[in-house]
C-alpha cells in the first residue's frame, strides 16, 4: 500500500498572472496557443453576439500542451481585465471530473495581457466570461516544448526538494496478528500527525484495514494505491516466480504471493519510480530452506528495477527485504541496481542501535529467533539512487523504538523506518548511471548462483521423490483394480480383502496419487524457475567478466 501526500504534487492555489515582463518574450510558436474561443455578450434584450478571435497566449504549468494535444477549457475564473485570466483544465480522454473541471489534472495559465498577436487583445475590463470550448495548440512537433521557453516550477533556485519517506511492515494478518485493529488505528493517527510525503506499508492484508486507513488519511494523503489505478502516472505489479512451499502451512508465505509493486509519479518535475516489496521470510538462519527462493526473488527484484527504471530520474525502494545488510541477497540487489542504503548514507541517525527494525524489546517479536542477535536485526530498508543530473542525500534517518508514544504497544512487530531525502538537480556529472553495477559484482553473482544451484539440486531430489510416490500410488490402484475386476468375472472364489478395507485403501491410493502428482508438478515448476535464474546469473557473470563496463 502506498500513500502520497498532496505536497509532492504541488500546491493547489488559485491561478494567477505575473506582471508583464516577468517572463521572457517567447520566440517560438511553442510558447503560444492559438486559442479559438467564443465570447458571448448578453444584451439587455436577451440576444447574444459573439465573435471568434484567434489569440495566442503564453501558457504555463503544462508542458504537455505543445505536442499536438487537445485540451478542454472546463471553467474560466479570475479577472478579465487583459492582465489575468485563468482556466482549470483536464486532458481529453483523461480521468473524470465534475462540471467545474476539477479533475486533478495540471493547471494552465493563459495570459491575455501577454498576447503575441499584433492585434489588440479582445478582452477588455468588464468583458463577459468565456464559455467552455476546446482548443488545440498549433505548434508543430518540431518546435521545442514549452518548458524550453517558459521557466517550469520544478525547484526554486538551488534549493533541494525535501522528501519524507515512511516505511513499515504493519503485521496486519487477520485473525493471527495481535491487537491488529488497535495498531492500525495508531498507525493512521501517527501518519496524520507526521505528514510524510510517501508512505510505504506492507502486510495490510485486510481490505477493511485498508479502507479504514484510506478514510482516515484521505485529507492528508489523497493519492493512495492498493495496486489499483488512482491519481498516479502509472503502476505495475510483478509477482515473484518462487515463494516458498504450499505444504509449509505454518509459514504461509506461499499463500500470500509475494510481489513487487511499482508506482511512477512526477514530483516537482522529477520523475520518480517508487518500488515497494516484501520478500520471503528467513525463519531459521542456521538451516535456511528458503534461501534459494529468496535469492530468486532478490534477483527478479533487481532485474525488475534495472529494466523498468531507465526513464526515471530518481528510484526509491522500500520494504521488508528479510535479509541482513551483509547477506548475499542484499549485496546482489544493491550491486546489480546501484541502489544506496539510506541507513549507511544518513548524515544523522536516531533510533534503534545499528538501525535494527526487529528488536527483542518489542513485545510482538519472537524472542527465541533473536537470541543470537541481542540488539536485533535490520531487515527493513529504504534504498535510493538517481541519474547523474540529480544528487540524492539522506539528511536524516529515524526508526521507532518499541512502544508507540504514550501507548503500551508498538505499531507492529517491526520498527518503522523514516528517511528525509534531499534531491537536488545538478549539472551532468561523471559517475555510475542507473544501470551500472558496482565493482566486484562478479564475486557476488557467483556466490548467489552457487546458492541457487544448491536449491536447484534439492528441488530435483524433491521432484524425483514425489514422482516416485505418484508412480507407486498408481501401481497400487492398478493392483486393486485388477483384483476387483477378477472378483467380478469370477476368477476368485471370494473377496481377498474386506470391502471396507479395500475401499479405504483405494481412497488412500487416490489421495496419495493426487497429492504426489500436485507436488511433482510444483517441484517441476520450481526446478524450471531455479534453472532459469541460474542461467540468467551465468549470462550476467559472463558479461561481467568479458565486458565489465557494459554491465
Amino acid at each position: 500500500m502506498l500513500l502520497v501526500s498532496p505536497r509532492v504534487w504541488g500546491p493547489q492555489k488559485d491561478l494567477w498572472a505575473p506582471q508583464v515582463g516577468q517572463w521572457p518574450t517567447p520566440t517560438s510558436c511553442s510558447a503560444a496557443l492559438n486559442l479559438r474561443c467564443k465570447v458571448h455578450q448578453k444584451q439587455e434584450a436577451g440576444t447574444d453576439k459573439g465573435f471568434e478571435p484567434h489569440t495566442p497566449f503564453l501558457a504555463h504549468h503544462c508542458p504537455r500542451l505543445w505536442n499536438g494535444g487537445v485540451i478542454h477549457l472546463a471553467w474560466a475564473h479570475g479577472s478579465l481585465s487583459g492582465v489575468k485570466l485563468g482556466f482549470r483544465v483536464g486532458l481529453v480522454g483523461g480521468g473524470g471530473g465534475d462540471s467545474m473541471g476539477h479533475t486533478g489534472a495540471p493547471q494552465v495559465l493563459l495570459l491575455p495581457g501577454l498576447c503575441l498577436d499584433p492585434a489588440p487583445c479582445p478582452w477588455q475590463p468588464g468583458s463577459p466570461a468565456l464559455l467552455p470550448r476546446t482548443v488545440t495548440p498549433t505548434c508543430s512537433p518540431q518546435d521545442p516544448p514549452l518548458s524550453a521557453v517558459v521557466p517550469q516550477p520544478v525547484m526554486e533556485g538551488d534549493s533541494p526538494l525535501q522528501l519524507r519517506v515512511f516505511d513499515l511492515n504493519c503485521w496486519g494478518i487477520r485473525y493471527l496478528s495481535k491487537r491488529r485493529q488497535e495498531r492500525v488505528e495508531l498507525i493512521g493517527d501517527m501518519l496524520c500527525q507526521e505528514g510524510f510525503d510517501l508512505v510505504l506499508l506492507q502486510e495490510v492484508w485486510s481490505e477493511k484495514d485498508y479502507s479504514n486507513l484510506k478514510a482516515k488519511l484521505g485529507g492528508h494523503y489523497p493519492f493512495s494505491h492498493y495496486f489499483r489505478r488512482f491519481h498516479i502516472l502509472d503502476t505495475l505489479l510483478y509477482q515473484y516466480s518462487l515463494n516458498g512451499y504450499p505444504y509449509m502451512l505454518q509459514h504461509g508465505d506461499w499463500f500470500c504471493g509475494k510481489s513487487v509493486g511499482l508506482v511512477v509519479m512526477k514530483i516537482s518535475g522529477i520523475l520518480f519510480n517508487v518500488y515497494i516489496t516484501h520478500l520471503h521470510a528467513e525463519y531459521c538462519r542456521e538451516k535456511d530452506a528458503y534461501l534459494p527462493h529468496r535469492l530468486v526473488q532478490a534477483w527478479e527484484l533487481a532485474q525488475f528495477i534495472r529494466h523498468t527504471s531507465k526513464a526515471a530520474d530518481v528510484v526509491l525502494l522500500g520494504g521488508d527485504l528479510n535479509m541482513h545488510p551483509g547477506d548475499v541477497g542484499i549485496r546482489l540487489l544493491r550491486g546489480w541496481t546501484g541502489l544506496r542504503d539510506a541507513f549507511a548514507e544518513a548524515m544523522r541517525f536516531e533510533g534503534c542501535e545499528d538501525g535494527c527494525t526487529l528488536i527483542p524489546k518489542n513485545c510482538f517479536t519472537d524472542k527465541a529467533e533473536l537470541l543470537p542477535f541481542p540488539l536485533g536485526i535490520r531487515i527493513d530498508y529504504i534504498l535510493y539512487k538517481a541519474i547523474p543530473s540529480f544528487v540524492v542525500k539522506c539528511k536524516e534517518l529515524k526508526t521507532t523504538t518499541g512502544t508507540a508514544p504514550g501507548m503500551d504497544i508498538p505499531f507492529s512487530d517491526h520498527e518503522a523506518v523514516m528517511a528525509t531525502l534531499h534531491i537536488k538537480r545538478q549539472g551532468q556529472a561523471a559517475g555510475d548511471t542507473l544501470g551500472t553495477a558496482e565493482p566486484m559484482m562478479a564475486d557476488v553473482v557467483t556466490e548467489a548462483r552457487t546458492e541457487v544451484g544448491v536449491g536447484l539440486r534439492a528441488a530435483q531430489r524433491q521432484r524425483y521423490s514425489t514422482g516416485r510416490m505418484a508412480v507407486l500410488a498408481l501401481l497400487l490402484l492398478l493392483v486393486q483394480a485388477a483384483a476387483a475386476l477378477g472378483t467380478l468375472v469370477g476368477l476368485g472364489t471370494e473377496q481377498p480383502f474386506p470391502k471396507l478395507s479395500f475401499s479405504l485403501l483405494a481412497f488412500a491410493a487416490i489421495g496419495i496419487l493426487l497429492l504426489a502428482t500436485s507436488l511433482y508438478l510444483f517441484h517441476t515448476m520450481e526446478v524450471k524457475m531455479l534453472q532459469g535464474t541460474e542461467e540468467q546469473m551465468q549470462m550476467a557473470l559472463r558479461t561481467l567478466q568479458e565486458h565489465p563496463r557494459d554491465s
